[in-house]
């Protein structure tokens, strides 16, 4: 097959990983979602989406550090085009295709080589590629000619022309049989004994076999907290029956999908937190009507303001953390999703305004 029918074929297995320190690929094998330990961050729980998985929160139930392989678990149905691992040898030269979410450029998808089959980096083999692989990519499927996953993308030498390297298949193999004998979930893989170890039987965050310290089991427990400001905005938010866990895009940045309208919410480094809503593009007719229609409404505004920017109409909420309280931010909030929820349809069936497009939810 070549690297359109693969994709399409196979994309519903794909899967957006998310937590508040970054983003990743995982692929479906089975009843689990497969993808690296660096990508869920030590967390016990992150946030998926997919083609036909609406975006949710998972449970990670496998957190190996060694094989840099986590499992991840989800209410979702079977593929109707499942991967499989493969079961054939891998060889210099073969064609393969890297699947992920480089950059969130949703389910792109690179075709390479294998420069090296067995390529030793530490104590563990990898499989070299130089097809284009970036941030967003790791834990994505690394798949041959047949469709079969070969490997998991894993890592990249940095500053490097096509450098990639994924975790080849029989490790995967190798920690799927290891997980499923155990016949129960929240498994730590000890990364000094290697032992598979029971989160509940975890003491100060100490293997008990061998008494190595568990960086993992540690950032588990403790869970991802935000402070400050950012506390403060995603207090704002619950207040507004938000989401915020699946709002979250970083520690600084939250999606908000409010009937028609978006808005992004950013924290900066500076202090200052915008709520933008892109409600659509400017007319190519009654352009100064719409332009009077936007400036009336915003001397009746009080804390939104309407914006032009590269002939796309925004409705924003600018406030600097310092001046943020909990009251005027859940009434600003409120307005703002209102307002945009409103104003779109508003500008685009009375104005003339151009819906905008949108790519493909992540």
């Amino acid at each position: 097959m070549n690297t359109q029918a693969i994709l399409e074929k196979y994309i519903d297995n794909i899967i957006q990983i998310m937590t508040p320190y970054g983003s990743g690929t995982g692929f479906v094998i089975n009843d689990l979602i497969i993808t690296n330990s660096h990508v869920v961050s030590g967390l016990s729980e992150v946030v998926i989406s997919a083609k036909k998985i609406k975006r949710a929160v998972a449970r990670v139930v496998y957190d190996d550090s060694y094989y840099d392989l986590a499992f991840i678990k989800a209410d979702f149905e079977q593929q109707k085009n499942p991967l499989s691992l493969s079961t054939k040898s891998v060889e210099d030269g073969d064609t393969t295709i890297a699947i992920g979410h480089p950059y969130g450029l949703n389910y792109s998808a690179t075709e390479g080589i294998v420069s090296k089959a067995s390529r030793f980096y530490g104590e563990l083999e990898y499989i070299q590629i130089d097809a284009a692989i970036n941030p967003g990519n790791s834990g994505g499927p690394l798949l041959n000619i047949d469709g079969e996953v070969i490997g998991v993308n894993t890592f990249i030498i940095q500053n490097s022309n096509n450098l990639g390297f994924a975790l080849p298949y029989f490790y995967v193999q190798e920690a799927l049989e290891s997980y499923k004998k155990l016949n129960y979930e929240n498994i730590i893989k000890c990364p000094s004994c290697k032992n598979l170890i029971d989160e509940k039987i975890i003491i100060n965050d100490y293997c008990p076999q061998c008494g190595s310290k568990l960086q993992i089991a540690k950032s588990r427990k403790k869970g991802y907290k935000p402070t400050g400001a950012t506390k403060l905005l995603e207090e704002i938010l619950e207040s507004l029956n938000i989401n915020v866990t699946l709002a979250r895009r970083s520690q600084a940045s939250w999606r908000v999908d409010y009937g028609t309208a978006r808005i992004e919410i950013t924290y900066y480094e500076n202090g200052v937190i915008i709520g933008d809503s892109k409600l659509c593009e400017i007319p190519k007719e009654n352009i100064s009507k719409t332009y009077d229609y936007l400036l009336d409404k915003n001397r009746d505004f009080s804390y939104l303001r309407f914006s032009i920017n590269e002939n796309f109409i925004y409705l924003s909420y600018i406030v600097v953390d310092s001046s943020l309280s909990f009251a005027e931010g859940k009434i600003a909030f409120d307005r703002l999703f209102t307002n945009a929820n409103e104003y779109d349809d508003i500008l685009i069936n009375e104005f003339g305004a151009k819906k905008q497009k949108r790519d493909e939810e992540d």
